[in-house]
């Protein structure tokens, strides 16, 4: 949730740190604050409530300068959002840190840190952190010591930074569920949740792994592992563009990532498909060898990805006759799990670093499972490093809250992974593969006629601009898409949308159908559209606004109250991921309609560390 940078520089960092935050806002934006080392040897810092912008302005009138310093800005889970409450936290004006995670045993510490006199003045779980280094270096002086001792104490997740006055040299780092990676520069060195946040000062990076204690100086950094031997973490060096931060010509981050979505998917399907087949060797160069063993699959995910986990199942079991299971990460994590013999684990992230899927991926390897494969956007991340096989989905960086090219690029390797698992299982009817890879082929152009209906579907948001409640249908692998289309309408158009499989209509969520519960519908030309017509007379029947996402060869038109929007004709095995853009594309007009704000959408952040 939270975002973290810090810096160590012979040059002013203030305005770094500043940069750093807005790059990193879309990780929180409840309050943020810094704190800097003055020339005086003296720790000052500000907070404000709200955004990073605050913050800027309160630095603005106040100038504050240092050459060493923490940033934060915050997505609230223990307190309010108050200045009291935002980071960074102090102890005795000597020690300051900035945390991103969830500190469970914070109360426990907290009485005991009372009892040796210290006083909170937040009700942060972080505030802990700050008055048990400060305690800590009483006896250990040294401050990475200090923080090694220290976070032997903390059961959770936390990405950490913290600075000492009395120790000017140096930045110390700690990571455990939070990812934190180090900015490396010539004669000064950076650290932040997100390489994003600091591609304005540097192209290299180094990234932290669980477990990791870092000391970051301006000439060098040191590493220890979670067994605290010292240890050097590859460099990577970064090379697209920094544009990806940067909204480009479009109003909202949101926006232009749809309009990714030709290029993205391009990107996903390059050098994974043979003139009729897909390439198993894609997965890595033992995926042959473990696909050939697999008779299940259990997937795993939270959110957006669990919804293309649940579309995957469909495919899976009708096209490659592989049984499939798939589950939220959280209930996996905590219940007790029965692994059926040759079952291979496969977990979807946008980041790897989401903190329910990595558990559930950790527990999964005492359960006896086949193998583990990751679907996930971020090479570098904990759940690709943990994972036997991988498949980079290669969306680029997500900045937008609401999920859209992560999802889309999401589909687009579980289909791949079907291939693959059926040609080697031989489990695929004859010339299924060849056709599916020809449709692959021609999906980006797809998108980009599905995009085209922008104005279709911005003119269709109005009927929700007055709304409060819509029900979301759909049938077979479009249900998951239905469900995927009420969350975005949820998390940025705030909507109270639910999502039910068609045939469930009248179990319950009828009763609630009137001229003020619009209902959507998927409804691709497939066997099952007949069955969907009578459903939606069902709902016109008693006075319900009917909008449906039909194919353009479907045969279905406008009547009263019923609103067809015409999708372009596609394969129905690939109709799931082409119907999410126009569900993408509504849920974004909506929140303009609404005036909400799109990219930083209230009580929501990118959710990749905490439950």
């Amino acid at each position: 949730m939270c975002g973290i940078v810090g810096a160590i520089a012979e040059r002013n960092i203030t305005a770094i740190l500043i940069e750093g935050l807005k790059r990193l806002e879309y990780r929180g934006y409840d309050s943020a604050g810094l704190a800097v080392l003055t020339q005086g040897g003296e720790l000052q810092r500000r907070r404000r409530i709200g955004k990073v912008s605050e913050l800027q302005a309160a630095v603005a009138a106040d100038p504050l300068a240092g050459q060493l310093g923490i940033a934060h800005t915050r997505w609230a889970t223990h307190g309010a959002p108050t200045e009291g409450n935002a980071h960074p936290h102090f102890s005795g004006n000597e020690v300051a840190v900035v945390h991103n995670g969830i500190i469970e045993n914070h109360e426990e510490l907290r009485e005991e840190l009372k009892g040796l006199g210290y006083i909170f003045t937040s009700q942060t779980d972080t505030e802990v952190i700050v008055h048990l280094i400060h305690n800590t270096l009483k006896s250990t002086p040294d401050l990475a010591d200090a923080l090694k001792a220290a976070v032997k104490r903390l059961h959770g997740a936390y990405g950490l930074a913290l600075v000492s006055a009395k120790q000017p040299d140096r930045l110390v780092a700690a990571r455990s569920g939070s990812p934190l990676v180090i900015g490396l520069g010539l004669g000064e060195n950076f650290l932040a949740s997100d390489q994003l946040a600091l591609r304005q000062v540097t192209d290299r990076f180094m990234y932290l792994e669980e477990g990791d204690i870092a000391e970051i100086r301006r000439d060098q950094v040191t590493i220890w592992d979670e067994n605290g031997h010292k240890v050097q973490r590859e460099t990577v060096q970064y090379h697209e563009g920094a544009e990806a931060a940067d909204k480009g010509e479009y109003r909202h981050f949101m926006l232009k990532e749809i309009h990714e979505q030709p290029s993205v998917v391009q990107r996903t399907l390059e050098g994974r498909l043979g003139k009729d087949n897909v390439m198993v060797q894609a997965f890595g160069p033992k995926a042959a060898e473990l696909f050939a063993k697999v008779r299940n699959v259990q997937i795993v995910a939270c959110g957006t990805s669990y919804h293309a986990g649940m579309v995957a199942r469909y495919w899976l079991e009708s096209l490659a006759g592989i049984p499939c299971q798939v589950e939220v990460a959280s209930e996996f994590r905590y219940r007790k799990v029965v692994v059926q013999p040759d079952t291979l684990f496969v977990s979807i992230s946008q980041s790897g670093e989401t903190a329910d899927t990595l558990a559930a991926l950790r527990n999964a390897k005492e359960l006896g499972f086949l193998g583990s494969l990751a679907i996930c956007n971020v090479g570098i991340s904990s759940l690709v490093r943990e994972s036997d096989l991988t498949l980079l989905t290669l969306a680029g960086p997500e900045i937008g809250v609401a999920s859209t090219k992560a999802f889309t690029t999401q589909l687009v390797s579980l289909m791949l992974l079907t291939l693959a698992l059926g040609q080697v299982r031989g489990t695929l009817e004859a010339g299924v593969e060849a056709e599916l890879v020809e449709e692959l082929r021609r999906l980006p152009t797809r998108l980009g006629e599905a995009l085209a209906m922008d104005a279709t579907v911005e003119k269709i948001a109005e009927l929700f601009a007055d709304k409060h409640h819509t029900l979301f249908l759909g049938r077979g692998a479009q249900y998951p898409v239905a469900m995927e289309g009420a969350l975005k309408l949820k998390e940025i158009s705030y909507i109270h949308a639910e999502a039910y499989p068609a045939g469930e209509l009248k179990h319950g969520p009828l009763a609630l159908v009137d001229n003020d519960m619009p209902v959507v519908t998927v409804a691709p030309n497939n066997e099952l559209l007949e069955k969907l017509k009578s459903n939606l007379q069902e709902v016109r029947a008693r006075g319900g606004e009917l909008v449906v996402f039909a194919d353009e060869q479907a045969g279905m038109t406008n009547g009263e109250g019923t609103h067809v929007i015409k999708v372009p004709h596609i394969a129905d095995a690939l109709a799931p991921i082409l119907y999410t853009i126009p569900l993408q594309l509504l849920s974004y007009y909506v929140a303009v309609l609404k005036g909400t704000d799109v990219d930083q959408p209230r009580n929501l952040a990118k959710s990749v560390t905490v439950e």
